[in-house]
């Protein structure tokens, strides 16, 4: 039989309840304190369905501790009440099944708008929710691909590309299309909008913008490996002043992002410092999607069309060369390298200099780990 705590012990807990809760008020609960019209959305759609389900908890939890006290031993007052045949009341079968039914259909509702209002590949039609966007205002382009374990970022209309650093004008409606280089990631920047997987083979969408000036922290939402801890990149909205000025640091970087230069980034690496290409390849983006970034691989489209028009003849069932997608990281590391076992985590070309502590994979190794 278990024994009521004493008051000392009482007393004891009371306090240090609050001692052990002192910690969490630092901490930053940015999905509650968003700086984008979409994550705004979103954080209102948590805190109504939240309210509407405090109108049944709040009430029974209330009621519970309510007949508890009414109807304990000690209360003689209410034995008059007693009434061992009762099994049916009207009123009570109304309001227990009224009630619940009532909020699931406005959370059914609730949900059934916000399904398609914030639909990722839905085009946005307002700034906030004071500003309407024009029609013929074109979104800004950025295209992101998750590679082993870092985040490149392509930014194609204004020719540049970054790794592990993105940067979005505010009150500009962005436009993201997300793909991954081999295995399934997930784009998250939790004050800007929520999480879009990115999959190889595949092109997601994001719409969003950016309200305010602010500095964060995008990251992976989805594990991919043995570098996911540190697959975070740095995320700022600036002015459009600050936004062109950014712009203007990155093409001063003497570093071209090409097909080369993406094999080589493409390898596993942990802790890439932050890297600038003045230029990228228009193309690159379409081929990492269509698994075809390597010279002499067959893309996806190409391979989709052949089947479409109803094959390339028996003929074609020798021809293996460059169909090679399924073994570990076949389009981003040679045979070689992988015969000999060498390390496929160099620093980044364009890489800022900076100490940083790089821990590197052999291709076969990293991937083992997260196939």
């Amino acid at each position: 039989m278990s024994h009521p705590l004493s008051p000392n012990w009482s007393r004891l807990l009371r306090w240090s309840s609050a001692i052990l809760a002192a910690p969490l008020a630092g901490c930053n609960w940015v999905v509650m304190n968003p700086s984008g019209d979409i994550a705004v959305q979103q954080r209102d759609l948590i805190l109504i369905s939240t309210a509407l389900m405090l109108l049944i908890v709040i009430p029974v939890m209330a009621l519970v501790v309510y007949f508890a006290w009414r109807y304990r031993a000690a209360n003689k007052a209410v034995e008059k009440e007693y009434d061992p045949d009762w099994d049916h009341s009207t009123k009570l079968e109304l309001l227990i099944w009224s009630a619940p039914l009532l909020i699931i259909i406005c959370l059914g509702a609730l949900t059934w708008v916000s399904t398609h209002k914030l639909d990722p590949y839905r085009p946005l039609d307002r700034i906030d929710a004071q500003t309407a966007i024009d029609p013929k205002v074109k979104p800004l382009v950025v295209q992101v691909v998750a590679l082993d374990w870092k985040w490149l970022f392509i930014y194609p209309e204004q020719g540049i590309a970054t790794v592990n650093e993105m940067a979005l004008p505010t009150n500009v409606p962005v436009r993201f299309d997300i793909t991954a280089s081999t295995v399934m990631n997930s784009f998250y920047i939790p004050e800007l909008a929520g999480q879009i997987y990115a999959m190889p083979g595949m092109k997601t969408q994001l719409h969003a913008v950016a309200n305010k000036p602010v500095t964060g922290t995008g990251f992976s939402a989805n594990y991919s490996g043995a570098g996911f801890t540190h697959m975070r990149f740095g995320y700022k909205a600036l002015d459009r002043a600050s936004f062109d000025a950014w712009v203007a640091k990155v093409k001063a970087s003497n570093a071209s992002l090409d097909r080369n230069v993406y094999l080589n980034l493409a390898k596993p690496s942990e802790k890439a410092p932050v890297a600038y290409f003045s230029a990228a390849d228009a193309k690159l983006f379409d081929a990492v999607v269509n698994l075809c970034p390597k010279p002499g691989q067959r893309c996806m489209g190409e391979l989709m069309h052949i089947n479409q028009m109803g094959g390339a003849g028996k003929e074609s069932a020798k021809e293996t060369e460059g169909l090679q997608y399924d073994f570990p990281n076949s389009h981003v590391i040679d045979q070689t390298d992988r015969n000999e076992g060498k390390e496929t985590a160099p620093d980044a070309p364009g890489a800022e200099k900076a100490p940083a502590d790089h821990s590197s994979h052999s291709g076969a190794d990293a991937h083992a780990q997260h196939r």
